[in-house]
């Protein structure tokens, strides 16, 4: 990576990872590195669904991208597939990940399951332990054959438990942030109902062993049946513009919509509500006395065989500032970074209907994409560069919001799907401010998924004896920003506060939205983005959306999303049709009452296509326009990929293919009529298959 590029990123977190380690603590409202407040960026990646000789690369796109921390599963059935076998090579070597994490300056949580959820096989569990029978013997000796009872405090599950955190602590051993590692953090289970006793004996057992962390979480949804005591586990939070497991299968389905309203409910009733159904907007008491922080807030979406979101870009911008403008000081991307499932040494590792646990959907073998900032192979998708302004914000200001609580005008009004009837805003404050002269940033979101959201007209705020801009302004539809107030020495502007550097401070320009600054007593009124060369006013620049998402980055070096290759002289792929599609399957709904996906049988009727590579295309992404049911790269019988149509392009790095390997096979299952398959709007839903181009691009 360029020096100006980790010099530009420098701020608090440079502090990570030295020889003498700050002091990690929280308190209700924030995070404190060495008693200073931060707001943490934390990007989830699976270092087991990403090969690891791509590592390195892929923590310092997450870095150029903002992300502050990392977070990832150990997933159990990843490194213990049999029994009292473990596997800890190659890209499930969480070691040598967690030293790269070192060397790279990024600070680590790992989710140590057991349970995990993540669509991989079973939640993560081995299906050893679903299967696994013990014999207990009573007072009298009368015996009785039982099942082991996962995710409980059954004696034998606990004790299969304990080897597995015995054998990450040797991945962990040396590496934690007492001993100058990047493990700043550890979450147990995930998504869990039961009681709390059950998560403390599963921290009880990694103290023991030898676990020292600054913090540890839970997820703090759904409501527990009896709680953790204060204090022994942060809950962490969420919330998704869409969700690929709810069973029907029509557009806006579920209750998504209410993580684009600004409120003070922290929590999500719409994750995993396949495994967890109806849950009431309630969370633990307690719960608000710790700080507000996210652990999965949507940065995309996975697509199941029956059920397969479209996600934008603004979808993922929209839920951060929402959360942001309704009190959490940690956003916590689930999927920052898409993925791979690794090889299973007895069966494939998606998640399964038919499986033994956790089979409500049917899920890729091998696609983890999640329509994340960064794609399955590293893309840099454009929610990354979306983002990146507003985690450049976090990094500089984190400190100056952190305190501040949150307003809500429309406090006491009920939340409506789709209501376009009013501004969606709020605000967060000091409280410790000059009457009249208040200190803070407002936050505008005049967007919500699927609803069209309009224009809203004659808008000003006001804030604590406040009013501006001085004139009101129109919010275009699809707006979402921030406002800052008494910042920089600024009464207000209408521009975001992305950056301050060399005593420079960067605005970016909102596209739509006149920028009005007050200052210095003056009015600055329709004041234009001047770039990186010019202030508009002192040590004020101005500059507009692709530069802000740009900013700091290397320019040549990192362009915007891949790129096609064009050029006469760039490499050439060529593709031939050589089978049309047989009869085609019956569609049936399985276990979990959705559609099935097809198996490796129904592709032997798919219609097939031969790709030919040049030889100098090792560095390329494969990029395949097709339109069908669902589609699988193969290199001769080894299937590479796969992907669930859903009006997006097939992609593949080429780099990952086996050496000399020239000739790829794509088979396509046609569309039918009539599928019990939510398609959104951007898909073609044709009957039948198609391929349009398939070309070389640039990653």
């Amino acid at each position: 990576m360029k020096k100006s590029i980790l010099i530009a990123l420098a701020s608090l977190w440079s502090l990570f990872l030295t020889a003498q380690q700050p002091s990690v603590t929280w308190d209700r409202q924030s995070l404190l590195i060495d008693g200073h407040r931060v707001v943490p960026v934390m990007g989830e990646i699976h270092y087991s669904r990403v090969p690891a000789d791509e590592w390195r690369t892929e923590i310092r796109k997450m870095k150029e991208g903002g992300v502050t921390i990392i977070a990832t599963y150990v997933f159990w059935n990843h490194v213990e597939e049999q029994e009292g076998i473990f596997d800890w090579s190659g890209q499930r070597d969480l070691r040598t990940f967690l030293e790269l994490c070192r060397q790279e300056d990024m600070p680590v949580v790992l989710r140590l399951g057991p349970f995990c959820h993540g669509e991989v096989r079973c939640g993560g569990i081995p299906d050893w332990i679903l299967t696994k029978r013990v014999t207990d013997t009573d007072a009298n000796g009368a015996t009785t054959l039982r099942q082991v009872k996962s995710r409980s405090e059954d004696p034998v599950f606990l004790a299969a438990v304990e080897r597995l955190y015995r054998q990450i602590f040797t991945q962990v051993q040396g590496l934690q942030w007492k001993d100058g590692g990047p493990v700043l953090a550890a979450q147990f289970d995930n998504e869990y109902r039961g009681h709390g006793s059950y998560l403390v004996a599963l921290k009880r057992m990694a103290e023991r062993i030898g676990f020292d962390l600054p913090f540890y979480t839970r997820t703090g949804w759904p409501q527990l049946r009896t709680p953790v005591a204060f204090g022994e586990m942060l809950p962490l939070y969420g919330d998704y513009a869409d969700g690929f497991w709810d069973k029907e299968i029509t557009e806006g389905a579920g209750n998504y919509w209410k993580a684009f309203h600004f409120k003070a409910f922290r929590s999500s009733t719409a994750i995993g509500t396949d495994l967890l159904g109806k849950q009431e907007e309630k969370t633990e008491k307690g719960d608000d006395d710790y700080p507000y922080f996210t652990c999965e807030l949507g940065g995309g979406m996975t697509t199941s065989y029956h059920r397969r979101p479209y996600i934008y870009p603004k979808d993922a911008l929209s839920l951060a500032i929402v959360k942001l403008g309704s009190g959490s000081n940690l956003l916590g991307y689930y999927m920052y970074h898409g993925g791979t499932n690794p090889e299973g040494h007895l069966t494939t590792l998606n998640e399964n209907q038919r499986t033994l646990a956790t089979a409500n959907n049917d899920l890729p073998v091998k696609s983890y994409e999640f329509q994340a900032p960064l794609g399955e192979f590293g893309q840099r998708n454009d929610s990354y560069y979306l983002l990146r302004p507003l985690h450049l914000f976090l990094n500089d200001y984190g400190e100056t919001l952190a305190p501040m609580e949150a307003h809500f005008p429309d406090a006491g009004k009920e939340a409506v799907k789709g209501d376009d009837s009013h501004l969606r805003w709020c605000w967060r404050a000091s409280l410790s401010h000059t009457p009249g002269s208040p200190t803070g940033f407002v936050f505008v979101n005049n967007y919500e998924r699927l609803q069209g959201l309009t224009d809203k007209h004659d808008v000003q705020f006001t804030v604590d004896g406040l009013t501006f801009p001085s004139r009101p302004v129109t919010i275009p539809a699809g707006t979402t920003c921030i406002f800052p107030f008494g910042i920089e020495g600024m009464r207000y502007a209408t521009a975001q506060l992305v950056a301050r550097r060399d005593g420079k401070v960067y605005l970016m320009q909102v596209k739509g939205v006149p920028t009005e600054i007050a200052i210095d007593g003056k009015v600055l009124r329709n004041v234009k983005a001047k770039g990186l060369t010019r202030p508009v006013y002192k040590n004020l620049y101005l500059i507009d959306e692709e530069t802000a998402q740009k900013l700091f980055l290397e320019q040549q070096a990192d362009p915007k999303g891949p790129k096609d290759l064009k050029d006469p002289k760039d490499p050439k792929v060529s593709y031939t049709k050589t089978a049309e599609a047989g009869a085609p399957r019956t569609i049936v709904k399985g276990p979990a009452k959705v559609a099935e996906a097809p198996g490796d049988s129904d592709f032997e009727q798919a219609a097939t296509y031969v790709i030919t590579l040049p030889a100098d295309a090792d560095s390329l992404l494969l990029d395949i326009d097709y339109q069908g049911d669902c589609a699988r790269l193969y290199a001769g019988d080894q299937l590479l990929d796969d992907n669930f149509y859903n009006g997006r392009h097939f992609q593949y790095g080429l780099w990952r293919l086996p050496k000399d390997c020239r000739t790829l096979t794509l088979r396509i299952l046609p569309l039918q009529s009539g599928m019990p398959v939510y398609l959104p709007r951007e898909a073609d839903t044709t009957p039948g298959e198609r391929v349009n181009h398939i070309t070389l691009i640039q990653p």
